[in-house]
């Protein structure tokens, strides 16, 4: 019987649960990097005040690699809409109550794992608390995941630095994650609140220039208003090899072809516009594919985060990244 592949994601925020969700169909050995900076909504309001590392991006990932019933993947994600509870999310203070009664969120997280019978693993990148810091050109520091994600500005005077405080250990089962990886997936998701994190983290970038993996990006969909205005899929590359620390760090970089309906362009008028690619490649192999799920994503009752809602396929993105992986 052939060994599975072992896939690594990393990566943090909505766009890793197409990702993980359309993985998680194939035979391969699955472990999702999570970034640990989120700070904003439910998640923030939890560390604040239990003192808890984030549990919102592991969450979304737990339910992405879930095999339990319907039922229980939705009430992970259910969402109070009113009362002292409203904008918390069921599942965060599910995983933060498991990390105060075991006293470690790696033991929350396995704990998880079993009830939700996931396939695969969801490592944090951290078990630091660690806070994502932007110093813009213009002089103006951004502290916070959540600040930075608000800031409308950051395109227009451009990022002279970005750090965390502390710099964060990296988790050992992460970097042998990494070490071990036949394959590891980069994206997608915002860039410098959900990718660029996980490259801070003393030891990670080392650990996947070292890596003898296959390493492919998937580019957003979508840029952002005030942060990726007008970029195109060379941008993104360029941007996240300068923080990684390497000039051609991935072997391919996966695009999406197909353009949103206009009228979901219109909903998502105030977000960003589709991401284009207009430039050749910086010397990795370029795939382009129709990636777009097919409808626009409805926000949850309840949700005070903005969030993407036009977003990847699970099938799509997933069968274009296995061709890959062979």
């Amino acid at each position: 019987m052939p060994t599975r592949k072992k896939i690594v994601t990393i990566g943090g925020g909505t766009g890793r649960f197409a990702l993980l969700q359309g993985l998680k169909k194939y035979p391969v050995d699955l472990s999702a990097i999570v970034t640990m900076s989120d700070d904003g909504g439910s998640t923030g309001r939890l560390m604040d005040e239990f003192g808890v590392l984030p549990p919102g991006d592991l969450r979304q990932c737990l339910v992405a690699l879930s095999s339990a019933p319907q039922v229980m993947r939705k009430l992970m994600n259910y969402r109070f809409d009113k009362g002292e509870l409203k904008g918390h999310n069921f599942g965060n203070i599910f995983l933060s109550t498991l990390e105060l009664v075991t006293g470690s969120l790696d033991k929350a997280l396995d704990l998880a794992g079993s009830i939700l019978n996931i396939k695969g693993r969801v490592l944090p990148v951290t078990l630091d608390k660690i806070k994502l810091v932007a110093e813009l050109k213009n002089g103006k520091v951004i502290e916070g995941e959540d600040a930075l994600g608000d800031y409308q500005l950051v395109s227009r005077f451009g990022i002279k630095k970005i750090y965390l405080k502390p710099k964060g250990h990296p988790n050992p089962k992460a970097l042998q994650a990494i070490k071990e990886a036949d394959m590891i997936i980069v994206g997608p998701g915002d860039l410098y609140t959900s990718l660029i994190p996980n490259f801070l983290v003393s030891g990670i970038s080392s650990a996947f220039i070292k890596s003898r993996a296959k390493k492919v990006y998937v580019v957003n969909l979508m840029n952002k208003n005030g942060h990726t205005d007008d970029f195109e899929v060379s941008d993104y590359v360029r941007v996240l090899e300068d923080v990684v620390g390497k000039k051609k760090a991935f072997d391919t970089v996966v695009y999406n072809t197909k353009n949103p309906s206009t009228a979901l362009l219109r909903k998502y008028a105030d977000e960003g516009e589709p991401v284009l690619r207009r430039k050749g490649a910086n010397g990795q192999k370029m795939v382009g594919a129709n990636l777009l799920a097919s409808h626009l994503v409805k926000k949850a009752k309840g949700d005070v985060l903005q969030r993407a809602l036009i977003r990847h396929d699970p099938q799509k993105l997933a069968a274009v990244l296995m061709r890959l992986s062979k």
